[in-house]
């Protein structure tokens, strides 16, 4: 696997990355770079330190990492959750600190970018950027999760969002909560919790 860079920005969402780094597990060459805002909301939705997932994590403004510059080698980047203000500097290709730099790296070069965008209802301005996103070489992957492989935790759940994305970037985890064609007669039942 080439270098994979996990992005985390200020959006709420951030159980969608703590359970993509617990997925990662094991795997070298992956790096983590919060937002400034990020740290702020991981404390409040995850309350364990991105730090014990035991990968490299980048301070928001040290351009030094490897993959703030496309010398370093090809790699991937995963930006999850992806707010939408994150979404507009890099569509405007402001690199102003190290996830956006490392975003725009990303672009320049061709490399897989996936943006799992964390915001509803999109604004004009929003939808602009993500089709600027896009035109550019980027995938925006909404954070939708899915239900029909009747997942029976929260950790199934977000992984229906975090399998899409790693796949979006060349990245296979086993995942049994794929669609297959067959109905799994997911039913919900208001008031009780999987």
């Amino acid at each position: 696997m080439s270098r994979l860079v996990i992005g985390v920005t200020g959006a709420s969402g951030a159980p969608y990355a703590a359970r993509l780094l617990q997925r990662l597990a094991g795997r070298a060459d992956v790096h983590v770079v919060l937002s400034r805002n990020a740290r702020l909301v991981w404390v409040d939705e995850v309350g364990v330190d991105v730090e014990s997932f035991g990968f490299p994590v980048w301070p928001h403004g040290d351009f030094t990492a490897p993959f703030a510059s496309g010398s370093s080698g090809r790699g991937a980047m995963v930006i999850i959750p992806c707010s939408s203000g994150a979404l507009g500097r890099i569509a405007a290709g402001l690199s102003n600190d190290l996830l956006s730099r490392a975003a725009e790296v990303h672009l320049k070069e061709r490399w897989p970018l996936a943006l799992v965008l964390r915001e509803s209802p999109l604004s004009l301005v929003a939808s602009r950027n993500v089709v600027a996103v896009i035109e550019a070489g980027a995938l925006v992957l909404p954070a939708s999760p899915t239900f029909y492989g009747a997942p029976q935790s929260m950790d199934a759940l977000l992984d229906t969002v975090v399998v899409r994305a790693l796949d979006a970037v060349g990245i296979s985890l086993p995942d049994d909560g794929r669609w297959t064609g067959e109905l799994r007669r997911f039913r919900y039942v208001p008031g009780e919790v999987a």
